[in-house]
């Protein structure tokens, strides 16, 4: 089935179209607007999707070599994400769904970020579990089959990527944080400072980061500036040791309490390179599988939302053209679709 899909659940405009797992077109716009502000503006995204959502499925059909008579299906972002930019990508599908007379069907953000993984993979087996680390979203999910989800773990406030954007607002870095930290810190020393690692004991799998970030605030607050200049590298890679000790941990220890013998990563911080290389090493000590997702995968993409959506549309699902967008909207199984 080529399947045609669209996310425009935050900052990235995308389109793409896949056949089974061959990607043959992913396009992606950001939205560099939104940059001086230190973070995304809801308003400004919204409106900058408007503006890009036509010559970027066009773009995309033109790479495929393609009309829309060519393609299956549609799949579309409806959660979570940014109300007024998912109602952009949604309603779009609709109507081209309207007109064509083909099915559509909604998907949740988390689960594309899994299946972008996926779409890096030949073959994978289950169960696996996922870590997914996006911009604002910090899970520990078991995957036991397609379509199959229990969410294990999950953070209590701040998500991962949400400490490294404000970590680096806080050291004067600029925005999107976490590649600028990543990048500083693999020239600086990691037991410059120790900040703290949020181990929870009610629930060993969820995560936590306010204290991390309040951390850092009251460790700047007593250095000058020179001492803040000199060792900028260093605070960047301490405090990244910080954020991502736990990530490691406690999927590892997840692993082993369910069985399961498949590690996986997803979502933008999937990215980082201390993640990627720390992970790794941990399932290779411990013989689990790793599947990395490349790094086209790990941002926000069409790509990993049309994968995700060819699993429902090959299963005779679809979702109805009521469907609503979602800002909150949770990880569960059978998302978006009718029986």
């Amino acid at each position: 089935m080529k399947i045609l899909g669209v996310e425009t659940s935050c900052d990235e405009t995308s389109a793409a179209v896949i056949d089974g797992n061959q990607v043959l077109a992913n396009v992606i716009s950001s939205q560099e607007i939104h940059n001086q502000f230190g973070g995304v503006v809801p308003e400004l995204a919204s409106r900058a999707h408007i503006r890009l959502i036509i010559p970027i499925v066009e773009k995309a059909l033109e790479q495929a070599d393609l009309t829309l008579d060519g393609i299956d299906g549609f799949a579309v972002t409806y959660g979570p994400g940014l109300v007024g930019a998912l109602l952009v990508g949604l309603n779009f599908v609709k109507g081209l769904a309207l007109a064509t007379g083909k099915p559509f069907i909604g998907v949740n953000h988390m689960e594309g970020h899994i299946y972008g993984n996926i779409l890096s993979q030949e073959q994978i087996q289950f169960p696996i579990v996922f870590l997914i680390v996006s911009g604002g979203h910090t899970q520990l999910v078991l995957m036991e089959d397609h379509l199959k989800y229990r969410i294990i773990g999950q953070t209590r406030d701040d998500a991962v990527g949400e400490a490294f954007d404000k970590g680096a607002k806080l050291l004067g870095l600029g925005y999107p944080g976490g590649p600028l930290i990543d990048r500083l810190a693999r020239e600086g020393d990691d037991s410059y400072y120790r900040f703290p690692r949020a181990m929870l004991k009610d629930n060993p799998f969820d995560f936590s980061y306010s204290g991390l970030k309040t951390a850092l605030l009251v460790f700047l607050q007593k250095l000058s500036e020179k001492e803040k200049e000199e060792h900028l590298k260093d605070i960047c890679a301490s405090y990244q040791k910080a954020a991502v000790e736990p990530l490691i941990i406690k999927t590892i220890n997840a692993a082993k309490e369910f069985g399961a013998r498949q590690v996986a990563i997803a979502g933008g911080v999937a990215a980082n390179s201390l993640l990627r290389t720390w992970l790794k090493q941990a399932c290779d000590e411990n013989g689990f599988a790793f599947y990395l997702p490349e790094f086209a995968y790990c941002t926000d993409n069409a790509a990993m939302i049309a994968r995700a959506g060819l699993e429902y549309l090959r299963r005779g699902q679809k979702s109805p053209l009521t469907l609503n967008a979602y800002p909150a909207l949770k990880l569960a199984g059978k998302i978006g679709a009718t029986q």
